[in-house]
């Protein structure tokens, strides 16, 4: 699969941005999707995915309550929707996948996922 990222930009502290990840096969049910980020300087890190199980959502600590991660089946598109950004949040941002399960307590282990999109530069200034 191939995995195109969009949406990022320049945003003011406390503003909202939505990504968009758009696969070029359908991704329902045979691929597990996830985002991640990472800030200058900085390992990339986890923000947010499905779970396999039950297609429900997990977030990192540090973006829970804030980012939204969502789909649209029919377009094959994964989205991230994220508000209330803060400096901190200013990295390039990656949607990933899998082709198949990855069990829930390793959905967060970037090593797992088979598939990146090329990213998509989120900066959040103060």
């Amino acid at each position: 699969v191939q995995l195109q990222a969009s949406g990022g930009g320049l945003v003011q502290a406390g503003g909202s941005l939505r990504l968009s990840c758009a696969a070029s096969e359908p991704t329902y049910r045979t691929y597990t999707m996830g985002w991640f980020r990472q800030a200058p300087g900085k390992e990339r890190e986890f923000a947010a995915a499905f779970r396999w199980s039950d297609l429900s959502t997990i977030y990192a600590d540090s973006v829970k309550g804030r980012f939204t991660i969502s789909r649209d089946n029919a377009k094959n598109t994964v989205y991230l929707q994220m508000n209330s950004l803060t400096p901190e949040d200013t990295a390039v941002y990656y949607c990933a996948a899998r082709k198949g399960r990855i069990i829930n307590s390793q959905i967060m282990s970037e090593s797992l996922y088979d598939y990146w999109g090329q990213g998509t530069l989120v900066t959040v200034s103060s």
